[in-house]
């Protein structure tokens, strides 16, 4: 049972959807309940019927205008009218419940026809009488319902069913204690012809029958829905594949998610079809959203089913914006197969044209499927050191490892992309890898992997939402903690010769504060890790692949080595999707190329600039805008909204620092945007819109100084490594400690030098 279903689906919401009943027999083999006092029974009768009007299933017009007249006239024969609400309702009943005066629960057939609809729902009542007066929570199960996510392989077959127990107002989910009253309960058939069902009820642990007469086994007819045809084409008149969110008018999501498995997820409302695939309804009337990530417009449409056998529905997707046109290919660096909200049975995950037609219903080019601690000896199956073969172009899908519950994890997840070898040497599954992440760098490095650690901003919470802040987190999670001492370091790359250990660091998917300030501080002591934007799915975001992005520029064709390239190069800004820095350079320099490296032979000013491009709802959301950084979404461009209006701030960030700041409307229209800023002193340059997008750094340097702008970010760092440590050291194994130590001491030496060469505090 899911108790909170119909809470959602409760509040201003006004349609309902028609779903008749089916014709009913006489219901004079339903035991009549003569005492029971005529005010609350019908007072309870009228509330049952105002919430079967709700659910779309209303009543009879005779039946309801006798309940109706019932409930609100005295009667000089109160046990007449007793017995008249009893018969208005009995005939609708798919069960009768009979609760002793000894709180035994049995139940008996009502009089309902047994119809159900294939993928659709049909309401019934439950009669319950209650000699017991209970007023405990009415409880109703069957072996025959629940998710198929999780389930066992040979327990799908016979899941076919979903059921629901309407209990918000204006009923309840206790019982009132009444000698007599009605429950509604709603029935999902996910097949269609014959079906045995086993329902079962009880008020509390201890209270089925003695008997065994707390269950009763009824045989359904399912009649087949009908087949909606979906033609779906892009923005240019081809096929193409999107995302459809399909409710009826109670809000009842379609097809039910509790009778989802992949390629459908059991944890989203939507679903997920390319074109000339169907979905099965039954007759109705449904909202349909249709969207394609957030480069897409999204539609909303009223779809009315009907009774025939198949119907076709055409869509034609709008783009607002598509930075592919201009090179800058959309990725998610992580995502998973398996864990979190997946399940690990009937499969172990899922696979990977599953995954692969997420990111075509998102419009995500590159998609990169780590493998990690959950399932990892099943999932590792499918790594091959090149793009699955699932990848369509330019939707490119490729296996690489995550170090995430084993290893070096809890100094923080890495994310390990384009490897050759997916295994560390000495094993061949997950449980003999380095626990200090520096080690298992070192082997992903030498490989040509690109690298940098996941949710960076787990563990460096703060309790100030100023950025930069000079507050020494708690280094105490599994965000980017030893990040803090990994990029001092450099090691031996597939040519032998030293690169950094880290390439970039994640962003979009934790806190903006806690994960931008650490880069901050870390770029201010002249470091030069790039950003990355990655979802964690479905973990910290289960929404939809390609909520956090990276916008890599490639020139020609999309290839997913270069994509990853480019990422090492800072050629990329991240997003949410909904904001857009492209092209953005300083003095010419276009960031990552070059370096991106602009030389000053002294201090001067410096013309920066971007083509941006943003598209805020109609709406504004308050709440969304007042909500509190901590809170999820933690990147969303309303967010940055100014107050009422479709606009939002651009702002141009020198050593962590806004130093200039424009406003623009945030309509779908990309438009250039330039500061002009002075610079005294060696720095780096970007541009945001915060907490939305984010460019990489352009590097100035003046008069060939390094980049060392602020005394304060270095004394920042070098205590983050004196933190780290109390918090890791228990963590590295015996023989790695001897690693660990140098590795810390060579952060340490190399903070105190950079402090001793920052002249400015």
């Amino acid at each position: 049972m899911r108790r909170g279903f119909y809470a959602l689906i409760l509040g201003g919401m006004a349609g309902v959807l028609a779903q008749g009943w089916a014709a009913q027999p006489p219901a004079s083999r339903v035991p009549l309940v003569s005492k029971v006092e005529l005010q609350p029974l019908a007072a309870q009768a009228v509330r049952v019927a105002e919430a079967l009007d709700f659910l779309g299933s209303p009543l009879s017009p005779a039946d309801r205008r006798q309940v109706t007249a019932l409930g609100l006239a005295g009667s000089p024969d109160p046990a007449a009218q007793v017995e008249r609400i009893q018969r208005a309702l009995d005939r609708y009943c798919l069960c009768v419940v009979n609760i002793n005066p000894e709180s035994r629960v049995k139940v008996a057939p009502g009089p309902a026809k047994l119809d159900l609809a294939q993928h659709g729902w049909r309401t019934y009542l439950v009669k319950v009488i209650n000699e017991a007066g209970v007023t405990a929570r009415f409880n109703v199960e069957s072996p025959n319902a629940g998710r198929l996510a999780g389930s066992k392989q040979d327990q799908v077959a016979n899941r076919w069913l979903d059921l629901l127990q309407y209990t918000n107002q204006p009923l309840r989910p206790e019982l009132s204690g009444l000698e007599v009253e009605y429950r509604i309960l709603s029935l999902y058939s996910r097949d269609a012809g014959k079906r045995e069902a086993k329902i079962l009820f009880n008020v509390g642990q201890g209270t089925q029958d003695l008997g065994f007469r707390n269950d009763l086994d009824l045989l359904f007819t399912a009649h087949p829905a009908a087949t909606v045809r979906l033609q779906v084409l892009d923005e240019a008149g081809e096929p193409s594949t999107a995302s459809f969110t399909i409710r009826d008018r109670v809000g009842r999501v379609y097809p039910s998610q509790a009778k989802r498995l992949a390629p459908d997820f059991a944890f989203h409302p939507q679903v997920y079809r390319h074109d000339g695939e169907s979905v099965k309804l039954p007759p109705g009337q449904y909202q349909f959203e249709v969207a394609r990530g957030p480069e897409y417009r999204i539609e909303k449409r009223t779809v009315t089913v009907g009774s025939g056998r198949s119907q076709t529905e055409r869509f034609r997707l709008t783009r607002w914006i598509d930075p592919s046109r201009s090179g800058w290919w959309s990725g998610d660096h992580h995502i998973h197969a398996a864990g979190c909200a997946h399940y690990e049975n009937p499969t172990e995950g899922v696979h990977a044209p599953d995954m692969l037609r997420h990111c075509l219903g998102e419009d995500l080019k590159v998609g990169c499927n780590l493998t990690w601690g959950p399932c990892f000896d099943y999932q590792k199956q499918f790594f091959t050191g090149a793009l699955d073969k699932v990848s369509r172009y330019p939707y490119l899908l490729r296996y690489d490892i995550e170090v995430s519950g084993f290893g070096s994890h809890q100094s923080g997840h890495l994310c390990l992309l384009r490897l050759k070898e997916q295994m560390y040497p000495g094993g061949d599954s997950k449980q003999h890898w380095p626990t200090l992440g520096l080690n298992t760098l070192r082997w992903a490095r030498k490989q040509g992997a690109v690298c940098g650690p996941a949710h960076s901003g787990w563990g460096l919470e703060v309790p100030t939402a100023e950025l930069p802040n000079y507050v020494v987190p708690p280094f105490s999670g599994i965000g980017a903690n030893e990040y803090v001492v990994d990029v001092t370091h450099e090691v031996p790359g597939p040519d032998g010769k030293l690169v950094p250990a880290v390439d970039f660091v994640s962003t979009v998917d934790t806190p903006y504060v806690w994960e931008l300030n650490m880069w901050y501080h870390t770029l201010n002591c002249g470091y030069r890790t790039r950003i990355s934007g990655e979802t964690d799915f479905p973990c910290i975001y289960g929404e939809r692949v390609g909520l956090g992005r990276s916008y890599a520029k490639q020139d020609g064709k999309l290839d997913f080595d270069r994509w990853c390239e480019e990422i090492r190069n800072g050629r990329n800004y991240v997003s949410d999707g909904t904001s857009h820095l492209m092209d953005f350079q300083v003095g010419g320099v276009k960031m990552g190329e070059n370096g991106s490296e602009l030389r000053l032979p002294g201090p001067g000013s410096v013309r920066a600039s971007a083509n941006v491009a943003a598209l805020l709802a109609a709406t504004p959301d308050p709440a969304l805008q007042k909500r509190p950084y901590q809170q999820k979404p933690y990147w969303h461009l309303e967010r940055a909204r100014l107050g009422n209006t479709a606009t939002v701030p651009v702002e141009l960030i020198v050593n962590g620092y806004p130093v200039g700041r424009k406003v623009i409307v945030a309509d779908g229209m990309t438009r250039e945007v330039s500061f002009e800023t002075p610079l005294t002193q060696s720095s780096w340059v970007a541009m945001r819109i915060l907490p939305s997008s984010h460019t990489n750094p352009v590097w100035v340097t003046v008069g060939g100084k390094p980049v060392r702008p602020s005394r304060r970010s270095a004394e920042w760092c070098r205590k983050g490594v004196d933190a780290c440590w109390a918090q890791k050291q228990r963590f590295i194994r015996p023989a790695e400690m001897g690693d660990a130590r140098q590795a810390y001491a060579h952060a340490r030496a190399a903070y105190d030098r950079i402090v001793a060469e920052s002249e400015t505090e």
